[in-house]
Formats: C-alpha cells, structure tokens, sequence
C-alpha cells in the first residue's frame, strides 16, 4: 500500500498543551507565552520514492529546518528550539509519520499524521504531550 505524500503548505488551526510541553523543554517562561501566541505554518516536501523530506515550520518570530531521509538516523540540531542536540529517526508507522529524538530528555519525539486536509502533529516529552493541528492551505 502506498504511503500519503505530505507535500504542502499547512497553517495552525489549534494547538492544545503547548506550554506544559515547552516547560518540559525548561524553555523560559517568558519564550513559552510567545511561543504560545504564535501560529506558525509549515510547508512540507516529501518526495514518496526516495523517502526525503523536508518540513520548513515558519512563524513571525523563527523558523525552523528540518531535512531528512525517512528511516535513517541523523544529528538534529535543535538549537532554534531548546539549545539541545538528539540522534533523529523519521519513519513510518502506519500512515503515521512517527520521530523519535534520542538526547538529554526521555521519550521525545513527535507524531504527523493526515486527515482529509488536516495535518495533525503531536509532540512528546518526559510524558507530556502537545498536539497542534495544521489545515492545508488552498
């Protein structure tokens, strides 16, 4: 069966537990309240032969890269987000985009999954989980 193809522009439509997420993250509680305000977009190129992909997430205030092959480990530099640097792995499960971050935190990672033109992602850290919910663009 062949997987979806995420390609897109997506904007954020709701978010849920952000700021308990971003404390596990021991971001600042003044970067939390802006992080919070913001409604960010991502634009996805995901190629289905090759596995690549890329997720551009862009917001009024950072934007955030990420380039990769889907099931092959890679050196994320989370800089942008908390100063931390994890061994990433992207790959299926199900239909389900699934990422897991070795690094300094247990158990993070994130979940990307579609909906009709929804792009849901949920993000995990230490046993707190964000979801954010993105309808593509037009």
């Amino acid at each position: 069966m062949a997987k979806p193809n995420y390609s897109g522009t997506f904007h954020m439509v709701s978010q849920d537990n952000m700021d308990a997420y971003l404390a596990t993250l021991d971001i600042n509680f003044a970067l939390r309240k802006i992080v919070c305000l913001l409604k960010p977009s991502k634009q996805v190129e995901h190629d289905p032969a090759t596995g690549a992909m890329k997720i551009r997430t862009i917001t009024t205030f950072k934007n955030f890269d990420m380039d990769f092959t889907l099931a092959k480990e890679f050196t994320e530099d989370l800089g942008p987000v908390d100063g931390r640097v994890c061994q990433t792995t992207v790959d299926w499960e199900g239909d389900k985009l699934v990422c897991v971050q070795r690094g300094e935190k247990a158990d993070r990672g994130w979940t990307h999954w579609l909906e009709g033109n929804l792009l849901h992602l949920e993000m995990r850290c230490e046993g707190i989980t964000a979801k954010q919910v993105f309808k593509k663009a037009d």
